[in-house]
């Protein structure tokens, strides 16, 4: 067999469509474990902390989750380069590369903890408008935070390794555990202290013991690991030049999708982050969707995109397309239900403070959400100067409108802003993916997709009383559903749906399968 059979079948072995399905499925199940029980410790949270700490607890959130966008780009490029080796049959090189990454990234993890603990004291005392009596607990926590930086970004690295191998099943075997401990861990503190410092040290005790759980997962992947912890000079230089530009992107991005929060805190008030913040948690869940749907298609992009382009435009293609079926619905639904789902939730006040800003955050989200797809593809063929640029030209139009509208519509205002600068932002990404792929698009056939669905989200702001949005419920659901049958599905997938679903159908029903034997005993075959 020719090397380039031989490297074509190693891509699609690494990208075929059951692998994919199978390790999303893992992340949806890893990522919407933690969601579910948020529903029922977030309002326990709110009433046993109060609005104060809970706001700060948000940002603790936040702090310990995005710790990784000091990696310089190496969590993410070390995925890219595992993958692509893979893909290549280069296998001998990966270890050199896992140590040299975990060996960079502890220094620099050091570095990054000093640092951020000089910053603390003005960011708890002034730069957050926190209340006077929780200051110091939240100066405390927040340096324990800082002190556990490199652990967090060790941990990021032994994740890509798993990732990069498409060990998915391993990864959630840690994320699940962790995702739920997440919330739960302050209900359990609640019964013995409402201390902020003592919810962050058992967070990071839980953090602590994952990487641990990782390490050990990487080492049996990689047995080699065991030879040795050393520093190859080239390897990092490597490394560094690929995650230079992922770097900016990396800190950027998730900076400009939170950093609206800590605006509104300064602006504000604490409190007015709680009112913005509990819907804004549970809405930017649905980001776990197809943040664990590109998780699984990034290494597919990057083992694709230099060896089969044409592959590679078609996984770009399903992941569109899977995006928008799944989190569609679920976005539209939950902004024609936000007030309703706020006041069964946490009551009439949130429900008045928090309703129209939930309804702006969902539509955000569905951009978000949206803007995953090319925002993989871009970073996996190689090009993480593309975003990098792209939300650098963001940040002053951003925060001018942010600041503007926040300043004259409050927390309203705020969700408008950052709603507009991901629907931008998802637009230009998909211009630059569609053309780097060049992937052929039929105007016609989707030119009317996009004012339908603004039409849609339209109704579902303006739609009031029950009744009406329940007729609105039952017309939208069979409607879409044929939508999605008989317009975006094709005749393959369309088949494929079938047969799952038969197959499916035959496991949950055995016993009917059976009786269908016994009553057309001419279908049956003896043996």
């Amino acid at each position: 067999m020719s090397g380039f059979k031989k490297r074509e079948e190693q891509i699609r072995d690494l990208t075929s469509g059951r692998l994919l399905a199978r390790n999303t499925i893992l992340n949806l199940v890893g990522y919407g474990a933690p969601l579910f029980v948020a529903l029922f410790t977030i309002p326990v949270l709110i009433k046993g902390l109060g609005t104060d700490r809970f706001g700060v607890l948000t940002l603790v959130w936040v702090l310990i989750s995005y710790i990784g966008l000091f990696d310089l780009g190496l969590g993410r490029a070390l995925i890219k380069l595992v993958a692509e080796k893979l893909g290549s049959n280069k296998e001998a090189e990966i270890p050199v590369l896992i140590r040299t990454c975990l060996v960079v990234m502890g220094a620099f993890g050091i570095i990054v903890s000093a640092g951020t603990a000089l910053c603390l004291p003005w960011l708890a005392t002034s730069g957050l408008n926190i209340p006077v009596d929780i200051q110091k607990e939240t100066r405390d926590a927040f340096f324990l935070i800082a002190c556990f930086v490199p652990v967090i970004l060790i941990s990021i690295a032994l994740r890509g390794v798993l990732d990069a191998y498409q060990r998915f099943d391993l990864t959630n075997v840690v994320r699940i555990p962790l995702g739920i401990f997440t919330f739960v861990a302050p209900v359990l503190i609640l019964s013995f202290s409402v201390s902020l410092f003592h919810i962050v040290a058992l967070l990071l005790a839980g953090r602590m013991v994952a990487c641990m759980v990782q390490a050990f997962f990487c080492f049996k992947l990689v047995p080699s690991l065991l030879n040795g912890m050393f520093f190859e000079k080239q390897t990092a230089k490597a490394l560094l030049k690929f995650g230079g530009w992922m770097t900016v992107t990396n800190i950027i991005s998730p900076i400009l999708v939170y950093v609206d929060r800590f605006f509104i805190s300064g602006m504000i008030s604490v409190a007015a982050v709680t009112y913005y913040a509990t819907p804004g948690e549970i809405v930017t869940k649905l980001t776990l969707v197809s943040g664990a749907m590109m998780a699984v298609f990034f290494p597919a992009f990057s083992s694709a995109y230099a060896g089969d382009k044409e592959r590679a435009a078609d996984i770009f293609s399903t992941g569109v397309k899977s995006v928008f079926i799944l989190l569609f619905p679920l976005c539209l639904l939950l902004t024609l239900l936000s007030y309703d789902g706020l006041y069964i939730w946490l009551g009439s006040a949130f429900a008045r403070e928090s309703g129209l800003v939930m309804q702006f955050l969902c539509l955000g989200v569905f951009f978000l959400c949206l803007g995953q797809v090319p925002y993989a593809l871009i970073q996996g063929a190689g090009r993480p100067d593309i975003t990098a640029k792209l939300h650098l030209i963001q940040i002053p139009f951003y925060l001018a409108g942010f600041l503007v509208l926040t300043h004259y519509y409050g927390i309203v205002g705020a969700s408008v802003a950052w709603s507009v600068r991901l629907a931008v932002d998802t637009s230009i990404q998909f211009f630059i993916a569609i053309k780097m792929v060049e992937l052929r698009v039929d105007h016609r056939r989707w030119g009317g997709l996009f004012p339908g669905t603004v039409f849609l989200f339209y109704l579902a702001f303006t739609v009031t009383g029950v009744y009406q949005k329940g007729l609105y419920i039952l017309l939208f659901l069979p409607s879409y559903l044929g939508f999605v049958w008989f317009y975006l599905l094709t005749s393959i997938e369309r088949q494929v749906v079938k047969t799952k679903t038969g197959n499916l159908y035959k496991r949950i029903c055995p016993g009917r399968n059976d009786l269908e034997s016994l009553e057309n005993p001419e279908k049956r075959t003896d043996t």
